[in-house]
């Protein structure tokens, strides 16, 4: 299973700019279905492909780090939402030295391979900023190295978000491990879950199926490197994910 998710991995399309150290990772179309069996909430809202990740880009520009997410269906806001989106979420991991952290943040159900632990996690949200942070002081321990993005805007199939570099560890970006997890934007989150959508057995009009109603599933929809990652076993596997680094490419 290992050397099948590597090799998954190293065929995923990576590409860096030189000129302004973008870092661009592409990801594979209608892989949008968590493990495989992830099916979308049936109100209309959730329209196919709002949840498939195509194309992340990180760029440095000023004081900053620009990150574009960029997927599969067109942008909606239908939620009114003050970020200009509705339905999506997104966590972005980096690892950029040895060690880090190996588990996920509340309300994913995932964890890190070896030699993928993260330093930092990104919370891009359409959530007021407000909401976010008070939101991740449900992670804990692990909360000092969560960072909520306060500049989110959208546009015709990209989301982007601006992270101050000051939070960030030192450049450059061809140095760090990244991980894109996609989820659903749930302004009533259950129990601890930080703003995240649970996947259920059934699917619901506001609920993903194709999971177990027990809580052991990946809460997750799409990740970078393909659904083989998200393979579980209740009670004895928790879903792990690897980091993608440019480096690979």
């Amino acid at each position: 299973m290992k050397r099948a998710i590597l090799a998954s991995l190293s065929a995923l399309l990576l590409s860096t700019a030189a000129a302004a150290e973008t870092v661009s990772f592409t990801d594979p179309r209608g892989d949008d279905h968590g493990d495989g069996a992830l099916v979308y909430p049936t109100n209309p809202v959730f329209r196919p492909g709002v949840f498939d990740l195509v194309t992340f880009k990180a760029t440095p520009e000023g004081d900053g780090l620009h990150l574009e997410f960029e997927m599969a269906a067109p942008i909606r806001n239908e939620w009114n939402m003050a970020g200009g989106f509705d339905v999506q979420m997104f966590f972005v991991f980096i690892d950029t030295q040895p060690g880090g952290h190996s588990v996920g943040l509340p309300g994913l159900n995932i964890a890190f391979a070896e030699n993928s632990g993260w330093e930092r996690a990104i919370v891009v949200s359409p959530q007021p900023f407000e909401r976010v942070v008070s939101e991740i002081r449900k992670a804990g321990d692990l909360a000092p190295n969560v960072i909520p993005v306060e500049g989110v805007s959208a546009a015709d199939h990209t989301i982007s978000a601006y992270v101050p570099l000051d939070k960030l560890p030192d450049l450059p970006l061809e140095n760090w491990g990244f991980q894109v997890v996609v989820q659903s934007n749930e302004g009533f989150p259950e129990d601890n879950d930080l703003l995240t959508r649970r996947v259920n057995e059934f699917e619901g009009e506001y609920r993903f199926g194709g999971g177990v109603d027990g809580n052991c599933d990946p809460h997750v929809v799409d990740v970078l490197g393909g659904s083989g990652q998200l393979s579980y076993d209740c009670g004895t596997t928790m879903a792990t994910i690897q980091m993608i680094r440019a480096s690979d490419g």
